[in-house]
């Protein structure tokens, strides 16, 4: 079951790139005592999410933490090398580009979207959520298309 508005985040580990390399930052690290936009995607450099997704929140970037959001996390069921190179690409230097390589965090929260068929393995529902100290106080969920976790979307929510 999917995880829901009120629920406390799973804890789990995500990987950032550091100066060093991969370094890990649980979701205590990443979420305790702040007001925080997660959204997540299927996949990095997928046509989608490097069209629109994770474009719309960089453009945003600055009107959604002037609503008082602390920081953006992008994440994916990708590496922190393939998230960061993604980031690179898509100059999301306002956003943690957060890689949930082995699905952990997908997995926990109940958000995993199978892709077998498709040869893409199990990989994250695209959503975004507004989570504040750790608490899911949004979540918006598409089956299709970006229109519920869209940075637009997201902006208005807040």
């Amino acid at each position: 079951m999917a995880i829901q508005v009120g629920d406390k985040l799973p804890s789990v580990e995500f990987k950032v790139m550091g100066e060093k390399g991969p370094e890990s930052f649980s979701t205590d690290d990443l979420f305790a005592g702040k007001k925080v936009v997660l959204f997540a995607v299927p996949g990095a450099f997928t046509p989608g999410c490097s069209m629109t997704h994770l474009p719309g929140f960089v453009v945003k970037a600055d009107e959604i933490k002037a609503k008082g959001v602390d920081s953006i996390i992008c994440t994916a069921v990708n590496d922190a090398f393939v998230m960061d190179a993604w980031g690179k690409a898509q100059n999301a230097e306002e956003i943690i580009m957060a890689g949930d390589g082995n699905g952990a965090f997908a997995k926990a929260a109940g958000l995993e979207l199978d892709l077998t068929a498709g040869g893409l393995g199990v990989r994250s529902k695209r959503y975004a959520m507004i989570v504040n100290d750790g608490t899911v106080e949004l979540l918006n969920i598409d089956d299709k298309g970006i229109d519920k976790s869209s940075a637009e979307t997201i902006l208005a929510a807040l």
